[in-house]
């Protein structure tokens, strides 16, 4: 059974995103096992330069870092990543079940994004869209593409 891990930047406070996580997780309990380490925000003042981010952010990456399986497919969501079509996930998954390396792990970064040194380390950077959103909503909107990634490489309907 393929390997899923979430490497998140922040904790899900909000219920609703908490409750639409959680719903993700379940359904996707039929077809991986889903593991979610979530990384600590560095806190920054509130106008932080541009020094303050790139070493708040540093440090996340070093956390980042020590929480990626050695052995897995790194995709980092970053705004400078390709865009792809859900298809492209069920063809991701598909790749990875059949690699003899069942190990697949994202990378969700805080507020102000992730380091390059993050970035650096990804096998993929991905990006979910040309909008911007909130790096909580980007973790389950990450669970549910996930979901349908696999329910399209089954054949199921949810995919349209």
């Amino acid at each position: 059974m393929l390997q899923v891990k979430l490497i998140c930047v922040g904790k899900l406070r909000e219920k609703f995103y908490i409750e639409a996580f959680e719903e993700y997780r379940k359904r996707l309990g039929a077809y991986c096992r889903l593991d979610c380490a979530d990384i600590p925000e560095q806190r920054l003042p509130e106008n932080p330069s541009d020094a303050q981010v790139k070493a708040a952010l540093e440090r996340e990456g070093a956390e980042i870092l020590k929480a990626i399986p050695s052995d897995a497919y790194v995709t980092a969501l970053c705004v400078e990543g390709r865009q792809v079509p859900s298809e492209a996930m069920a063809e991701l998954i598909a790749g990875r079940e059949n690699s003899g390396k069942p190990k697949l792990c994202f990378v969700i970064g805080g507020s102000f994004g992730l380091s390059d040194t993050v970035k650096n380390r990804a096998d993929l950077r991905l990006s979910m869209s040309k909008m911007t959103f909130p790096h909580h909503l980007a973790r389950v909107m990450l669970a549910e593409q996930l979901y349908r990634g696999f329910k399209i490489k089954e054949g199921g309907r949810y995919h349209k």
